[in-house]
């Protein structure tokens, strides 16, 4: 059986970190067994999905390089809806409710206040056509809810958490349609993974007493329930669930300069038994990828560890994948000098303009003025040698007995105007001699 994964986003916000792990899991997943990799729109809240979201999902799984098999939307699958709804009706495995949400809400606190688990008590289906008739004629419409079979354990083999057991007597119908007419998650959702050929559902532990809920749903529906898998809810680097994950878009991290293959190294091992590393070769994490490596603990993400992988996958980028997102003029040369000092893309302007010039002159001690002076008078002696750096420094610890930093520094500090950055045996080629010269005497006059 071909292995077929889903990702089912609601277009009510931007994908945060929690939701696009839950993307490359799948993904993974159907990578790893040759399967398929399909994209659901969850748009059945008309009144909180926006087209502007629907564009922004497609745009962070197209950046991360999670190509899809497959798209749906919800909202033009009402008609599967409608038709499976109504084989449940037919059965009595939905039945309508007229409880008001003040109602349910003091039933709550009644059971809650007695220490009893707060179960909707069925009260629903002891009412008569008549009756339901009635209040329908007093304009209450029905919401409808699940009926669970309660002779039936709920069980089901989870590929991360193992066998998992669940009494359906303790568990309250859930509702799947509103008043109004429009639909909650689940059911629309396991008609979904039955008519999309579904066979691996991997997500949050959040969702483990959703799964409860539908396992018996699949079975009305008259189909084996997926394959299910729930991993470990991401927590901040405090090791807490944190405010600042649900709010931490894609579209942040993308815009703060991260690196897709650095953001997918990282959340493809997070919650593993697997070492998290500068991995950008997607084939390895593919290969890699196997859900018994999934434990129980909680996933900590930490924006410190995601700013050490983007700098060392960026350490280790060709020219030729980075080099239409370059500064203009900037070549293979420049990229390889430059690179070892990035931390973000984007900074490689910063050093390519130091490079192209102007800079200012750093202020130094009179000792150091003269240093220059010779420096440069060295330089014109010299030409300009095959590795002018070395030769450069060379001739002038024999010449003025400095050696460290006191060699070094003053010299650095002329030609980039920085006390730190990329070997200037790399970087002084790139400046060029008559540049270098000109720094060096500027450098000099202070």
């Amino acid at each position: 059986m071909t292995t077929v994964t889903r990702f089912a986003p609601s277009p009510t916000g931007l994908l945060h970190v929690g939701n696009i792990r839950t993307a490359l899991h799948n993904w993974l997943l159907a990578k790893k067994r040759g399967g398929r990799f399909l994209l659901r729109i969850d748009d059945t809240d008309k009144a909180r999905s926006r087209e502007a979201f629907v564009a922004a999902v497609r745009a962070d799984l197209a950046w991360l390089d999670l190509d899809i098999d497959g798209e749906a939307r919800q909202s033009e699958r009402l008609a599967i809806y409608e038709a499976s709804f109504a084989k449940l009706v037919e059965q009595g495995r939905v039945y309508p409710c007229y409880e008001t949400a003040q109602e349910l809400e003091l039933k709550r606190k009644v059971l809650l206040g007695r220490g009893l688990p707060p179960v909707y008590d069925r009260a629903a289906l002891a009412l008569s056509a008549e009756e339901q008739a009635d209040k329908e004629a007093a304009g209450i419409a029905p919401h409808w809810r699940f009926k669970l079979d309660h002779a039936t354990p709920i069980t089901w083999d989870d590929a991360i958490r193992g066998r998992q057991h669940f009494d359906p007597a303790a568990l309250s119908d859930p509702v799947v349609r509103r008043a109004d007419g429009s639909w909650l998650y689940m059911l629309p959702s396991a008609i979904d993974d039955i008519e999309m050929g579904v066979t691996h559902v991997l997500r949050g532990e959040d969702h483990v007493s959703n799964t409860a809920l539908q396992v018996q749903m699949f079975g009305a529906l008259g189909a084996e329930p997926p394959r299910f898998a729930h991993e470990a809810l991401l927590v901040g680097s405090e090791g807490k669930l944190s405010k600042r994950l649900g709010s931490l878009s894609v579209e942040a991290l993308r815009d703060n300069g991260i690196e897709p293959a650095a953001l997918a190294a990282l959340l493809a091992r997070l919650g593993t038994s697997q070492p998290v590393e500068p991995i950008a070769d997607r084939q390895a994490l593919i290969d890699g990828f196997d859900l018994a490596h999934f434990g129980r603990a909680p996933a900590r993400f930490d924006e410190a560890e995601l700013a050490r992988l983007n700098a060392a996958i960026l350490h280790q980028m060709r020219f030729e994948t980075v080099a239409d997102r370059l500064p203009e003029g900037m070549d293979a040369a420049a990229w390889h000098a430059i690179r070892p000092n990035l931390s973000r893309l984007a900074d490689a302007a910063e050093w390519w303009q130091i490079v192209t010039g102007p800079i200012e002159a750093p202020e130094l001690v009179p000792d150091d003025r003269a240093y220059l002076a010779e420096a440069a008078e060295v330089l014109v002696r010299l030409g300009w040698p095959e590795n002018p750096w070395h030769a450069l420094t060379g001739e002038l610890k024999s010449a003025t007995g400095r050696k460290g930093k006191a060699l070094f520094l003053p010299l650095r500090l002329a030609l980039t105007g920085k006390d730190h950055g990329p070997d200037m045996a790399e970087l002084l080629p790139l400046i060029g001699a008559g540049e270098a010269l000109r720094r060096l005497r500027a450098g000099a006059i202070g």
